[in-house]
């Protein structure tokens, strides 16, 4: 089980380089907001280790996705990260062919990160077990999970750890591997254990649990223990 950190600045990954993979994001902008690229850029030349990048949690615009995928992919991310914030499985299929093809075509070693959201249903989107057949027969790399509202609810208040195994034993049986965030806490290491997803992914956590708030080095150094 890797780690994942997600900074929104410079001085913010410096503090995160503990972590397996530094994700840049703008939490300003939504659970995957996208950053600017020229912090990507800056954050990708100080990481010894894999760099992730949010790039927005999209409505159905399948050409700006690509597009913006592109750029993150340029702009030196090793992983590029897209939620799909609307429903319908044909409509989520054109985005994620878009991005795919957008990075694959000129960048085969990124990764492709494809994101639902585990609180799918007050959000009326795509739930997780639609959109990983997808983000499957697309040529992605990982199927994740998240949160869209950011309220304090954690991920485990809308899929259970059942849920949860069951999503990871999907991907892996198609070839995916799989992220799991949303407000999650120190007190679920446990649980996330028993799920054995590839990847965790975290802020609050870090910043003493108010994800608006500063990444505390500390506080990766002790995630980083407890997961290892």
């Amino acid at each position: 089980m890797q780690l994942l950190v997600s900074p929104r600045d410079i001085e913010e990954a410096k503090r995160s380089l503990a972590a397996d993979i530094v994700d840049v994001k703008r939490p300003s902008e939504g659970s995957l907001g996208a950053n600017f690229p020229w912090v990507i850029r800056e954050i990708r030349k100080l990481s010894p280790k894999p760099v992730s990048a949010a790039i927005g949690d999209f409505d159905f615009r399948p050409g700006g996705a690509a597009m913006t995928a592109y750029g993150a992919a340029c702009a030196g991310a090793d992983y590029i990260k897209v939620g799909l914030m609307f429903d319908g499985a044909s409509r989520a299929r054109e985005l994620i062919d878009g991005v795919v093809k957008a990075v694959k075509d000129e960048f085969p070693e990124k990764k492709v990160v494809i994101a639902s959201y585990s609180d799918y249903q007050r959000l009326g989107t795509i739930s997780p077990f639609a959109m990983s057949p997808l983000a499957a027969a697309a040529g992605a790399d990982v199927a994740m999970v998240d949160t869209g509202i950011k309220d304090g609810r954690s991920t485990f208040e809308f899929m259970n750890e059942d849920a949860l195994i069951g999503f990871c034993r999907m991907n892996r049986e198609a070839g995916l591997s799989t992220a799991l965030a949303g407000s999650l806490r120190f007190q679920d290491i446990p649980a996330l254990k028993r799920i054995d997803p590839d990847i965790i992914g975290v802020r609050g956590m870090v910043c003493g649990g108010d994800r608006n708030e500063g990444i505390r080095e500390d506080l990766v150094a002790e995630l980083v223990r407890m997961v290892h």
